[in-house]
């Protein structure tokens, strides 16, 4: 499926014309602040690299677009406005690369530095791949299409965020994130969405143990959901024709709105709301802190 995406910023439009604008390319550079405040530039074919263990090479800088770069040196996108970055690789010397960088398109781009993006803005990521495992932290209007990401806290308290078309593997993924859409999409989690509110994900595969927990506002369309203990302490929780398997102990002290395609392993006192499946193996109502409300529709087998 064809990423829909796309940066409507206008700051990363092209709107210097080309005479004006500065090319440096075909070098090595690793003096501290190589390119500080650099504006109105192309970067090409350039390796940020050496000895002198230079950091911040593009602080600062204004409407530059970087391709077929090597960064190996630290800080090389802070405070960055307006620019774009393709075919290019930061390794993992290069820690903390984009901070407070706003405006920005990342394509074709390997970012495999620790603490990759960072309280940035409206930054669009596609077919990139990123081994950070502190990726995403609070941060405003990312956008990621066809992109794998391996990081074992992505997104923390991040917020208007998007993923199409992407693979996740993580851990403690999505906490405290706010007005996040995924589509079309594979992640493979731990505790997902622990305190997340305004959350919609669709048409995708969720792996992983205690998703969801403490959430608000979470709905999930056409999914397939794998694993313990899913969706407890869950507020205004929504399933549509979602399949959910090897879930056990789900639902509890709940409230939710489920429509379950198949088994459900065991469900265990739902707080309130309305949850219809096709089977369930153990239906759990015990003494508890919390009302235990919720109704439990078992649909009858089609003759």
């Amino acid at each position: 499926m064809s990423c829909t995406c796309t940066c409507s910023q206008a700051n990363c439009d092209q709107l210097v014309s080309p005479s004006t604008r500065t090319t440096i390319s075909h070098v090595t550079l690793d003096e501290e602040r190589a390119l500080y405040g650099l504006q109105n530039a192309w970067v090409e074919d350039v390796v940020f690299s050496g000895p002198a263990d230079g950091e911040s090479v593009l602080k600062e800088c204004r409407n530059v677009d970087v391709s077929r770069c090597q960064f190996d040196l630290r800080y090389p996108f802070w405070h960055t406005d307006g620019f774009s970055l393709a075919n290019s690789t930061l390794s993992q010397g290069c820690r903390a690369a984009l901070w407070y960088a706003r405006n920005g398109r990342i394509e074709r781009t390997q970012l495999h530095g620790i603490k990759a993006v960072r309280e940035c803005e409206n930054i669009t990521l596609t077919d990139c791949d990123v081994v950070s495992p502190e990726f995403g932290w609070k941060s405003r209007g990312l956008t990621l299409c066809n992109t794998t990401i391996e990081a074992e806290y992505p997104f923390l308290d991040s917020k208007d965020v998007r993923l199409e078309n992407c693979v996740l593997a993580g851990k403690y993924s999505f906490q405290y994130v706010e007005n996040l859409v995924i589509e079309d999409s594979v992640l493979d989690t731990k505790d997902a969405f622990w305190h997340a509110r305004n959350v919609t994900v669709r048409n995708s595969v969720i792996r992983g143990e205690y998703l969801g927990w403490y959430s608000t506002n979470l709905t999930l369309e056409h999914c397939r959901i794998e694993g313990t203990q899913p969706f407890c302490y869950c507020n205004n929780l929504t399933l549509v024709d979602c399949e959910l398997v090897g879930c056990d102990l789900a639902f509890e002290n709940s409230s939710v709105c489920a429509s379950i395609t198949g088994h459900v392993d065991s469900i265990k006192n739902p707080r309130s709301g309305r949850i219809v499946v096709d089977s369930v193996g153990e239906l759990i109502i015990e003494q508890s802190p919390y009302p235990n409300m919720g109704e439990v529709v078992v649909r009858k087998p089609k003759a």
